[in-house]
């Protein structure tokens, strides 16, 4: 009985919140279907977030294809190209690039800290690099065609002319 006593004094207290948490979940619910704006741009953010990390591979093998670079080097190069990628994300690209024999490294002592790591492409990588540039132009050919072919002026289901 305590308990049902503290959970309705804790109610009545903040029954302003509830109320209004109420009222945006069931906006939610009766207004902000599935198909609406909002959930198709989220749909777009996640796809292109996607496609951003299944060519990282590449982006990263080219940012090092010119000259050797440590990992704050790497991750420089890839946010002035409006690549945003974290530590996290490319230390285990680095590793299996690697360990794939596509990357070497060196190690250099620094000035300022511990040690750096210097990545370098190695032939091998070189060759899978244009292997990986071809493959995307060839890619981005296709999308680009069809997306030309099939560009409607107006979402599907609409019509843009009127009967006479």
């Amino acid at each position: 009985m305590i308990v049902l006593q503290h959970y309705m004094e804790f109610y009545k207290n903040n029954f302003a919140f509830f109320s209004t948490m109420y009222c945006i979940v069931l906006f939610n619910e009766l207004y902000l279907q599935p198909d609406s704006k909002l959930h198709l741009m989220e749909k777009a953010d996640s796809t292109i977030a996607q496609m951003r990390k299944g060519v990282l591979e590449m982006c990263v093998l080219a940012a090092i294809s010119s000259r050797e670079a440590y990992a704050s080097d790497i991750l420089e190069r890839l946010k002035q190209s409006h690549l945003i990628v974290v530590e996290g994300t490319l230390y285990p690209i680095l590793t299996r690039l690697k360990n794939e024999g596509f990357l070497s490294y060196r190690w250099e002592e620094s000035n300022s800290g511990p040690p750096r790591k210097y990545y370098s492409i190695t032939t091998p990588g070189m060759a899978f690099l244009h292997e990986l540039h071809a493959g995307w132009d060839e890619l981005v050919s296709a999308v680009s065609a069809l997306a030309a072919v099939n560009n409607p002026s107006e979402p599907t289901g609409t019509s843009n002319t009127s009967e006479q």
